[in-house]
């Protein structure tokens, strides 16, 4: 991996990880709410685990795992 393409999975993972957090946020503002939306609060969940996913599968590529 080039130094080009390394800054820039690093400059994706801090955007995805502060997109992760903003849902983490907002799925606990909707579970504390009293009209809270079951269904809404699945689909931010699950775009939440495929952020995980995504992330994970991200740093693997700038930290591969070496198997010696």
């Amino acid at each position: 991996m080039t130094d080009e393409e390394e800054m820039a999975v690093r400059h994706e993972l801090a955007r995805l990880r502060q997109e992760h957090r903003d849902l983490d946020a907002a799925i606990a503002a909707l579970a504390a709410s009293t009209h809270a939306d079951f269904i809404q609060v699945q689909r931010l969940k699950k775009r939440k685990l495929a952020l995980k996913d995504r992330i994970g599968f991200l740093e693997d590529q700038i930290l591969p795992d070496i198997i010696a």
